[in-house]
């Protein structure tokens, strides 16, 4: 297994430097006098900037000026955001909790339960339950995320009024929570308010973060869930369908120790490839959902920057995205080698 981790390890550099290397000669397409005003938050002043652009080294070769943009980013400089008046650092500081905290309510509680019905649906095949079970999934799958957003914002928003409509706190809640009284509670902050609101014992907390989570956990859940349940489907029938499986049978196993011992663990293979992806895509920001719901996480921000033309700020969310992606990899290869052990001899 460690040799396992080292191969996959050793393969991060290379796809970190291909992925910054792209990043930048997006960047490069600014003029230097744009990239230095992107860096340090404001334009140089008159007359001076020649000499700021040489000093920041923007008028040298390419290979040069990447060195050096590698290294701001190694020390945590993104550059400067336009649109949050910030630099993007603070920005991915102050965002990402919010898009973890709607990542993690939208995934972790239904994938054990999506992979479950998956199952029952392939050892159940065509009977009602997998009918009833894939009539579900096709329409989760094939309803937007932002036709089913705006359906429960009318419902649930705007006709019954029993869910508010946006934002993550009510603006009395949001004062408590930012007041020192909260911020310096003895419980550490995480910045996810829920759990942040059950260490510290604050119910009324509680209440409305989980209030405010509801229409976008739906939305987000619908079709992930969906997903998920139809591929575990598909693979769980892919696997009985093997010979080893025939085989286990054929030796006199009976059909429930069949399944949990050689069906299962290779049929969850695909689906761990799904579920984690699936996870680390959400925590990159779902930004269709967080729109609607004006819920303050990456996702919205990203789709603010792109339309106020703020390159530098979208660029620095896409090389934060991209880390996450590429680290979510290297984790689901290590649960395939996990589950699978023929996979680290490979």
């Amino acid at each position: 297994m460690t040799n396992y981790i080292i191969r996959r390890l050793l393969i991060l550099p290379l796809i970190l430097f291909g992925v910054t290397l792209l990043i930048f000669l997006m960047l490069t397409q600014l003029s230097p006098g744009q990239r230095l005003a992107a860096y340090q938050g404001d334009a140089a002043r008159p007359g001076h900037e020649d000499e700021l652009i040489k000093r920041y080294g923007l008028d040298k070769p390419i290979y040069v000026q990447y060195a050096a943009w590698i290294g701001k980013i190694a020390h945590g400089d993104l550059g400067f955001s336009k649109t949050g008046k910030e630099r993007v650092t603070v920005m991915i500081r102050r965002l990402f909790p919010a898009t973890l905290e709607l990542a993690l309510w939208s995934t972790i509680p239904l994938i054990p339960l999506s992979v479950w019905l998956g199952m029952q649906a392939a050892l159940q095949h065509n009977k009602p339950t997998d009918q009833f079970l894939r009539l579900v999934s096709i329409l989760g799958t094939s309803v937007p995320a932002f036709v089913s957003a705006l359906l429960l914002l009318m419902v649930f928003g705007a006709m019954l009024k029993v869910l508010p409509t946006g934002g993550r706190l009510y603006p009395t809640t949001q004062r408590l929570v930012d007041s020192s009284a909260w911020t310096n509670a003895w419980a550490p902050a995480t910045g996810l308010i829920t759990v942040d609101a059950l260490l510290r014992g604050n119910f009324e907390v509680l209440w409305d973060a989980l209030r405010h989570l509801v229409m976008p956990v739906v939305t987000l859940s619908a079709l992930n869930s969906a997903v998920l349940l139809r591929v575990t489907r598909s693979s769980m029938l892919d696997t009985l369908r093997q010979d080893y499986v025939r085989t286990a049978m054929a030796k006199g196993l009976s059909y429930r120790e069949v399944v949990r011992k050689h069906a299962r663990p290779n049929a969850l293979l695909p689906v761990i490839t799904q579920g984690g992806l699936l996870l680390v895509s959400l925590m990159g920001g779902a930004a269709i959902t967080e729109t609607i719901f004006d819920w303050p996480g990456i996702g919205r921000r990203v789709i603010q920057s792109a339309g106020n033309l703020d390159v530098v700020t979208v660029l620095g969310l896409v090389m934060f995205l991209a880390v996450l992606l590429i680290v979510g990899n290297l984790i689901v290869d290590v649960l395939y080698a996990v589950v699978d052990p023929r996979i680290r001899l490979s």
